[in-house]
């Protein structure tokens, strides 16, 4: 009797150590080849447009439940790119992305709040460069033939993460403002 009250309790325990998933909750998973992420600088007052080529996304979300729903996006700063031989070139330099010091940005979600048809704003913290900013991104989601897309943009200021510093820090020649776009296709996201 004792030996299956300890048994009993060992179970309780293990059961309550390990996160369970519903079996019936869809894996969410980005779709890499139908997905974007670009910005846009201006460099003495003409846009520059530039994006990254790799990145990768955990999405644990439910958009009829988003409170309980929590996001993270990795994105390989050494895979930026303006499209010009030379630009590409000093981007991963330490006076920009520093990419061998900081190989990655991450945004980390905090909470998701529902806006209503297919619109929500995800509260996060994204650190570039070991700095770290809290901001709240606008996120629109549409459905079509089971996939999703999610699609935003905000407004960061280059400075705060110290990209473009030294003689790059001055906003005559490149602009502290950044625009920020990401189109996000996903598989197995539930219904609006």
């Amino acid at each position: 009797m004792r030996r299956s009250v300890l048994n009993l309790a060992c179970c309780l325990a293990l059961a309550a150590a390990v996160p369970w998933v519903r079996a019936d909750a869809p894996a969410v998973r980005l779709v890499p080849d139908k997905s974007q992420v670009q910005f846009v600088s201006k460099q003495m007052g003409v846009p520059v447009e530039g994006r990254f080529g790799r990145f990768s996304a955990q999405v644990a979300f439910d958009p009829r439940k988003p409170e309980g729903g929590s996001i993270r996006l990795l994105v390989d700063t050494g895979s930026a790119t303006l499209g010009v031989p030379e630009g590409d070139a000093e981007l991963p330099k330490p006076a920009w992305f520093d990419t061998a010091s900081f190989p990655q940005a991450d945004f980390a979600s905090t909470s998701i709040k529902g806006l209503g048809n297919g619109r929500f704003e995800v509260a996060g913290r994204l650190t570039i460069k070991g700095r770290t900013q809290e901001l709240v991104v606008p996120l629109a989601i549409t459905q079509a033939e089971g996939q999703s897309v999610a699609t935003g943009s905000l407004t960061i200021q280059r400075l705060a993460f110290k990209v473009g510093d030294g003689e790059w820090a001055d906003t005559s020649l490149v602009a502290n403002d950044v625009l920020v776009r990401f189109k996000f296709t996903l598989s197995g996201l539930g219904p609006l």
